[in-house]
């Protein structure tokens, strides 16, 4: 469905970025259950950095993998594209795979504020045709890159609330 051509054919109108920007911050922190931050809310300390047996990241390393794509992202869709994913700031200092968990958690409200900002920033809706560049060196549809990271987000937030109740040893329905 292209989203970008449902405004009636007004070359002013943002309906479809204000839509986009509503579910950008829903899968961030909007819906109480499924948001990415929501996932983070019952986690315990330890619950940051455990291993689960036959695992290879833990849930600060998937917070910081989302961080490092906000930043990312913005800065080649939208910005000078400059930042290198092998450099600081997008890795942890002294080769740490991510970094203490306030510090992780401002970065990645950092970023996602400046990933989000992009998006309302856009003129019109016919914005969401223009390709844009990816950190990979792809051109896609704006509307795609956005897609993107609206299921980035979600993606790991489940990844996230599935490795929290292994952890916590809570993996049932509610109603079990």
């Amino acid at each position: 469905m292209d989203i970008s051509n449902q405004s009636n054919g007004s070359a002013n109108s943002r309906i479809a970025i204000d839509t986009l920007a509503w579910l950008i911050e829903e899968a961030f922190e909007g819906d109480p259950s499924h948001s990415l931050l929501a996932n983070l809310h019952d986690l315990r300390d330890e619950d940051w950095t455990t291993l689960l047996p036959g695992s290879g990241r833990s849930i600060a390393d998937i917070v910081e993998h989302v961080a490092w794509s906000k930043w990312m992202y913005e800065d080649y869709a939208f910005g000078p594209a400059t930042m290198r994913g092998d450099q600081p700031p997008l890795i942890p200092a002294e080769g740490l795979r991510s970094r203490p968990q306030d510090e992780l958690l401002n970065w990645l409200i950092d970023g996602h504020q400046r990933w989000l900002a992009s998006v309302p920033a856009l003129r019109d809706d016919t914005e969401l045709a223009r390709d844009r560049l990816t950190n990979w060196g792809e051109r896609l549809p704006t509307r795609v890159i956005i897609r993107i990271m609206i299921a980035h987000d979600l993606y790991h937030a489940g990844e996230i609330n599935h490795m929290r109740a292994l952890i916590q040893r809570t993996d049932r329905w509610p109603y079990e």
